[in-house]
């Protein structure tokens, strides 16, 4: 993508275009870049980067934490048309926490500078308003996934994972390792695959090498409930 796309990109998509001046305009522009990350990159990686505000032009990424053993904690998804403020989390001083974001799929992305970021959100009240506004956003985000794997038992969780990805991506068949089930939900692979294998049982799912196909969509939904 050339430097006209990236002007038009910012016009529709940066919140606060309307209110930069045109300094700040060719400013935003020359301070950020296309780049694209293969499936399984790491886009950013906790407390050992700020890489900036991200805004996905094209693919999906996924945000997680990581424990003190290593076990990976689903946040949420970014998929085409979003932006990414706990990549900035350096310019907003609230933001604490340590956020890793990889790519599920090849992914093309739009970057803003931290550093200009970070001079954007002191001298213009409007960015500063969008940045609070995109990490109140991110933080409904991480609330909802915390709610679900604290309060929400462990059956209906698979169940609201398996519709929404089956709605996400147009299929009733699901092209997932449990391991990786287990990576969204928060869970262990073995956990997931009795939890699988019940609602195979049950004529709900089929399980394949690779994937699992949604049977019965009804019964599906009532485990949502």
């Amino acid at each position: 993508m050339g430097e006209q796309e990236k002007i038009e990109l910012l016009q529709k998509n940066f919140g606060a275009w309307e209110h930069l001046s045109d300094e700040e305009k060719k400013g935003l522009v020359k301070n950020s870049y296309f780049t694209t990350c293969q499936k399984g990159e790491n886009v950013h990686r906790g407390e050992r980067e700020c890489k900036g505000l991200i805004f996905v032009c094209k693919g999906l990424l996924r945000a997680y934490m990581m424990s003190d053993e290593g076990k990976e904690v689903p946040l949420y998804r970014m998929d085409e048309g979003e932006w990414c403020i706990l990549s900035a989390s350096c310019v907003i001083s609230n933001i604490t926490f340590d956020v890793h974001i990889e790519a599920e799929k090849e992914t093309e992305l739009l970057i803003i500078s931290a550093p200009y970021f970070r001079r954007m959100t002191t001298n213009n009240i409007y960015v500063e308003c969008l940045a609070y506004k995109m990490a109140t956003d991110g933080f409904s985000e991480v609330m909802w996934a915390m709610q679900q794997m604290l309060f929400m038992s462990f059956d209906k969780r698979l169940a609201v994972f398996l519709w929404d990805e089956s709605s996400a991506c147009g299929s009733d068949t699901i092209k997932m390792t449990h391991e990786q089930v287990a990576k969204h939900t928060g869970s262990a692979r073995e956990v997931v695959t009795r939890m699988l294998k019940s609602f195979a049982n049950n004529g709900i799912v089929e399980l394949s090498r690779g994937g699992i196909k949604i049977i019965d969509k009804e019964k599906l939904r009532k485990l949502t409930e």
